[in-house]
């Protein structure tokens, strides 16, 4: 029998702390969230490794999809700088462990997901954790939510292959977007900032993550 609770403690220890996260909010949000509830029964013993864990195995859903690593997530949303005022929008919130971080550290979470499978099982352990400030919404990742824009914050829960344009456009003036950008094994974490408007991206950290359904760059023309 897994000892979780030792799991969380290894994990932050090993993997989070060395890896230059030093936010002391980051660090007890991801003691304290039994991460092994946000993946399927059968990878709970996978729940806490240095890897992109595999989100559900099951038939309901339409793609394979995974937790980040813990180190780039913990390492992504430090960029971010989320204050307690701000309100974020969580992009492809898989099974909700994203969302429910984040909502430890923010006002509000907007948990967007287009697999129905997963907006499920999103809102159950959302409210299984108590993360009451955290709302999923069901729509096409590539669009954001408008509907509540603008944001102080877009997280980018996994990997685009280009600058996700139309994501940006919802921040508001001084909001952050962070994701990890790039093919693998080029690609590495970003930081954009929107000031008056314009919005302006700098590399943070190499990194790799899952591609996110239909964020794959479109095919260069060839002459």
């Amino acid at each position: 029998m897994i000892d979780f609770a030792l799991a969380r403690r290894m994990m932050v220890d090993g993997q989070v702390r060395t890896s230059d996260v030093t936010d002391l909010r980051i660090i007890a949000a991801m003691l304290e969230l039994p991460r092994e509830r946000f993946v399927s029964e059968a990878d709970t013993d996978l729940a806490y490794l240095d890897t992109d864990v595999p989100a559900i195995r099951a038939v309901g859903s339409e793609q394979v999809r995974h937790l980040l690593k813990p180190m780039v997530l913990a390492k992504l949303v430090q960029a971010a700088a989320v204050k307690a005022d701000d309100r974020v929008l969580d992009v492809g919130c898989a099974t909700g462990y994203s969302a429910a971080l984040l909502a430890r550290l923010a006002r509000s979470v907007v948990a967007l997901e287009q697999d129905p499978f997963l907006v499920r099982l999103a809102g159950e352990n959302l409210q299984a954790v108590g993360a009451g400030n955290a709302t999923v919404v069901t729509g096409p990742l590539t669009e954001g939510w408008q509907r509540d824009a603008p944001y102080d914050v877009v997280f980018v829960n996994g990997a685009t292959e280009s600058m996700p344009r139309t994501l940006c456009r919802q921040l508001k003036d001084g909001g952050r977007l962070v994701a990890v950008v790039g093919r693998a094994p080029v690609s590495r974490a970003m930081l954009y900032c929107s000031v008056q408007g314009d919005v302006s991206g700098r590399p943070i950290f190499d990194a790799a993550a899952p591609l996110l359904p239909g964020f794959a760059a479109p095919p260069a023309f060839v002459f």
